[in-house]
Protein backbone atom coordinates (compact mmCIF):
# COMPACT_ATOMS: atom_id res chain seq x y z
CA UNK A 1 0.00 0.00 0.00
CA UNK A 2 1.17 3.45 -1.04
CA UNK A 3 1.36 5.90 2.00
CA UNK A 4 2.12 9.70 1.58
CA UNK A 5 4.79 10.81 3.05
CA UNK A 6 4.99 13.33 6.11
CA UNK A 7 7.52 15.09 5.41
CA UNK A 8 7.35 18.97 4.14
CA UNK A 9 6.82 17.84 0.54
CA UNK A 10 5.94 21.56 -0.68
CA UNK A 11 8.21 24.70 -0.33
CA UNK A 12 6.98 26.45 3.02
CA UNK A 13 5.99 29.83 3.02
CA UNK A 14 5.88 32.05 5.61
CA UNK A 15 3.80 30.96 8.66
CA UNK A 16 2.90 32.44 11.92
CA UNK A 17 2.52 29.58 15.11
CA UNK A 18 0.93 31.24 18.41
CA UNK A 19 2.01 30.66 20.87
CA UNK A 20 5.52 30.19 19.47
CA UNK A 21 6.97 28.18 21.81
CA UNK A 22 11.27 26.07 21.96
CA UNK A 23 10.36 22.49 21.82
CA UNK A 24 12.81 22.32 24.69
CA UNK A 25 10.47 23.87 26.48
CA UNK A 26 7.81 21.41 26.11
CA UNK A 27 9.33 18.15 27.67
CA UNK A 28 6.97 16.74 29.63
CA UNK A 29 8.43 14.99 33.14
CA UNK A 30 5.70 12.35 32.92
CA UNK A 31 5.41 10.25 29.86
CA UNK A 32 2.10 10.76 28.12
CA UNK A 33 0.17 7.78 27.01
CA UNK A 34 -1.96 8.75 24.06
CA UNK A 35 -4.88 7.43 21.87
CA UNK A 36 -5.02 8.51 18.37
CA UNK A 37 -8.33 8.72 16.23
CA UNK A 38 -8.42 8.77 12.43
CA UNK A 39 -10.49 8.08 9.63
CA UNK A 40 -8.42 8.59 6.35
CA UNK A 41 -4.85 8.52 5.43
CA UNK A 42 -3.55 9.40 9.16
CA UNK A 43 -0.59 11.78 8.50
CA UNK A 44 -0.93 13.43 11.20
CA UNK A 45 -0.57 10.35 13.47
CA UNK A 46 2.26 9.66 11.55
CA UNK A 47 3.45 13.24 11.95
CA UNK A 48 2.94 12.42 16.27
CA UNK A 49 4.77 9.04 16.18
CA UNK A 50 7.72 10.44 14.10
CA UNK A 51 7.88 13.47 16.58
CA UNK A 52 8.03 10.95 19.36
CA UNK A 53 10.45 9.41 17.83
CA UNK A 54 12.57 11.80 17.28
CA UNK A 55 12.84 12.84 20.88
CA UNK A 56 10.75 16.14 20.17
CA UNK A 57 7.42 14.68 22.60
CA UNK A 58 7.34 12.64 25.62
CA UNK A 59 4.80 10.35 24.76
CA UNK A 60 3.75 6.61 23.61
CA UNK A 61 0.77 5.91 21.46
CA UNK A 62 -1.08 3.23 22.79
CA UNK A 63 -3.28 2.17 19.95
CA UNK A 64 -4.60 3.77 17.16
CA UNK A 65 -8.85 3.64 16.51
CA UNK A 66 -9.98 4.21 13.04
CA UNK A 67 -13.77 3.77 11.98
CA UNK A 68 -13.14 3.47 7.81
CA UNK A 69 -12.02 -0.41 7.02
CA UNK A 70 -9.83 1.24 4.35
CA UNK A 71 -7.85 3.81 6.10
CA UNK A 72 -4.45 3.49 5.21
CA UNK A 73 -4.10 5.17 8.50
CA UNK A 74 -4.12 1.34 10.06
CA UNK A 75 -1.17 0.63 7.67
CA UNK A 76 0.85 3.23 9.20
CA UNK A 77 0.07 2.28 12.27
CA UNK A 78 1.61 -1.10 11.37
CA UNK A 79 4.87 0.35 10.12
CA UNK A 80 5.01 1.90 13.17
CA UNK A 81 4.50 -1.07 15.56
CA UNK A 82 1.52 0.69 17.22
CA UNK A 83 -1.63 -1.46 17.95
CA UNK A 84 -4.50 -0.89 15.83
CA UNK A 85 -8.27 -1.66 15.76
CA UNK A 86 -11.33 -0.92 13.86
CA UNK A 87 -14.55 0.38 15.23
CA UNK A 88 -16.61 0.85 11.85
CA UNK A 89 -19.18 3.56 12.69
CA UNK A 90 -21.69 1.64 10.28
CA UNK A 91 -21.79 -1.14 12.72
CA UNK A 92 -23.37 0.69 15.63
CA UNK A 93 -26.82 1.58 15.87
CA UNK A 94 -25.82 4.97 17.65
CA UNK A 95 -23.05 7.92 17.89
CA UNK A 96 -23.16 7.22 21.85
CA UNK A 97 -22.59 3.54 21.30
CA UNK A 98 -19.77 4.06 19.03
CA UNK A 99 -18.55 6.06 21.37
CA UNK A 100 -19.08 3.69 24.03
CA UNK A 101 -17.06 1.10 22.50
CA UNK A 102 -14.43 3.78 21.57
CA UNK A 103 -14.16 4.47 25.76
CA UNK A 104 -13.96 1.14 26.42
CA UNK A 105 -11.03 0.26 23.95
CA UNK A 106 -9.18 3.40 24.93
CA UNK A 107 -9.20 2.49 28.61
CA UNK A 108 -7.82 -0.93 27.78
CA UNK A 109 -5.12 0.54 26.54
CA UNK A 110 -4.17 2.41 29.15
CA UNK A 111 -5.04 5.72 27.42
CA UNK A 112 -4.95 9.09 29.09
CA UNK A 113 -5.03 11.64 26.65
CA UNK A 114 -7.20 11.21 23.09
CA UNK A 115 -5.79 12.95 19.86
CA UNK A 116 -8.36 13.54 16.99
CA UNK A 117 -5.87 13.17 13.78
CA UNK A 118 -8.48 13.08 10.84
CA UNK A 119 -11.23 11.60 12.77
CA UNK A 120 -14.32 12.86 10.45
CA UNK A 121 -17.00 11.62 12.88
CA UNK A 122 -19.03 14.21 15.93
CA UNK A 123 -18.22 13.09 19.18
CA UNK A 124 -20.82 12.61 21.60
CA UNK A 125 -20.71 13.00 25.65
CA UNK A 126 -20.28 9.85 26.10
CA UNK A 127 -16.51 9.93 24.88
CA UNK A 128 -15.96 13.59 26.54
CA UNK A 129 -16.90 13.01 29.77
CA UNK A 130 -14.97 9.86 30.00
CA UNK A 131 -11.76 12.33 29.12
CA UNK A 132 -12.83 15.70 30.15
CA UNK A 133 -10.19 18.09 28.99
CA UNK A 134 -8.05 15.60 27.77
CA UNK A 135 -9.35 15.16 24.18
CA UNK A 136 -7.87 17.52 21.37
CA UNK A 137 -8.69 17.76 17.72
CA UNK A 138 -7.07 19.69 14.70
CA UNK A 139 -9.10 21.84 12.20
CA UNK A 140 -8.15 23.27 9.13
CA UNK A 141 -9.23 26.67 9.54
CA UNK A 142 -8.34 29.45 12.10
CA UNK A 143 -11.16 29.20 14.21
CA UNK A 144 -13.16 30.12 15.11
CA UNK A 145 -13.59 30.77 11.32
CA UNK A 146 -14.96 28.09 8.99
CA UNK A 147 -16.22 25.40 11.47
CA UNK A 148 -17.40 21.93 10.03
CA UNK A 149 -16.32 20.33 7.19
CA UNK A 150 -14.90 21.87 4.46
CA UNK A 151 -13.02 24.21 5.95
CA UNK A 152 -10.18 24.58 3.07
CA UNK A 153 -12.98 25.23 0.56
CA UNK A 154 -14.82 27.90 3.38
CA UNK A 155 -12.54 29.46 3.21
CA UNK A 156 -10.97 29.76 -0.69
CA UNK A 157 -15.02 30.73 -1.04
CA UNK A 158 -15.07 33.25 1.17
CA UNK A 159 -11.81 35.15 -0.04
CA UNK A 160 -10.48 35.36 2.88
CA UNK A 161 -6.31 35.68 2.48
CA UNK A 162 -5.24 34.17 5.14
CA UNK A 163 -6.26 30.41 7.05
CA UNK A 164 -4.40 27.77 9.02
CA UNK A 165 -4.80 25.46 11.52
CA UNK A 166 -5.76 24.79 14.90
CA UNK A 167 -5.32 22.42 17.79
CA UNK A 168 -8.23 22.64 20.23
CA UNK A 169 -9.99 21.10 22.98
CA UNK A 170 -13.06 18.97 22.24
CA UNK A 171 -16.48 20.09 23.91
CA UNK A 172 -19.50 18.83 22.45
CA UNK A 173 -20.44 22.24 20.30
CA UNK A 174 -18.22 21.17 17.05
CA UNK A 175 -14.90 22.84 17.01
CA UNK A 176 -15.83 25.22 19.80
CA UNK A 177 -13.32 24.20 22.66
CA UNK A 178 -10.37 26.51 23.79
CA UNK A 179 -8.11 26.67 21.29
CA UNK A 180 -4.24 25.16 22.32
CA UNK A 181 -1.96 26.40 19.32
CA UNK A 182 -2.44 27.95 15.90
CA UNK A 183 -0.74 28.34 13.00
CA UNK A 184 -1.44 30.52 10.44
CA UNK A 185 -0.79 30.31 6.60
CA UNK A 186 -1.43 32.73 3.48
CA UNK A 187 -3.40 31.69 0.79
CA UNK A 188 -1.37 32.54 -2.52
CA UNK A 189 -3.31 34.39 -5.50
CA UNK A 190 -2.92 31.06 -7.63
CA UNK A 191 -3.63 28.67 -5.03
CA UNK A 192 -5.91 25.71 -5.50
CA UNK A 193 -7.74 23.34 -2.71
CA UNK A 194 -5.42 21.08 -3.36
CA UNK A 195 -2.31 23.34 -2.92
CA UNK A 196 -3.47 24.79 -0.05
CA UNK A 197 -4.59 21.76 1.73
CA UNK A 198 -0.78 20.58 1.03
CA UNK A 199 0.35 23.59 2.42
CA UNK A 200 -1.91 23.64 5.95
CA UNK A 201 -0.92 20.05 6.21
CA UNK A 202 2.64 20.91 6.67
CA UNK A 203 2.14 23.25 9.55
CA UNK A 204 -0.25 20.98 11.14
CA UNK A 205 2.28 18.82 11.39
CA UNK A 206 4.67 21.33 12.68
CA UNK A 207 2.29 22.24 15.59
CA UNK A 208 0.25 19.15 16.74
CA UNK A 209 2.95 17.49 18.59
CA UNK A 210 3.97 20.58 20.22
CA UNK A 211 0.28 21.44 21.47
CA UNK A 212 -0.58 18.03 22.54
CA UNK A 213 3.40 18.62 24.99
CA UNK A 214 1.52 22.44 25.83
CA UNK A 215 -2.02 20.78 26.84
CA UNK A 216 -0.63 18.17 29.03
CA UNK A 217 1.47 21.06 30.98
CA UNK A 218 -1.18 23.47 32.23
CA UNK A 219 -3.70 19.85 32.70
CA UNK A 220 -2.95 17.64 35.67
CA UNK A 221 -2.49 14.10 35.72
CA UNK A 222 -5.32 12.02 35.35
CA UNK A 223 -6.93 8.20 36.28
CA UNK A 224 -9.24 8.58 33.21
Amino acid sequence: MSLEPVTNHVTPTPSLVAPEVASNSLQNASLLKLGVMASGSGSNFEAIAQAIADQQLHAQVNVLLYNNPGAKAAARADRWGIPAVLLNHREFESREALDEAIVETLRQHDVEWVIMAGWMRIVTPVLINAFPRRILNIHPSLLPSFKGNRAVEQALAAGVKITGCTVHLVVPEVDSGDIIMQAAVPILPNDTLETLHDRIHTQEYRIFPKAIALAAQVQPPSNA
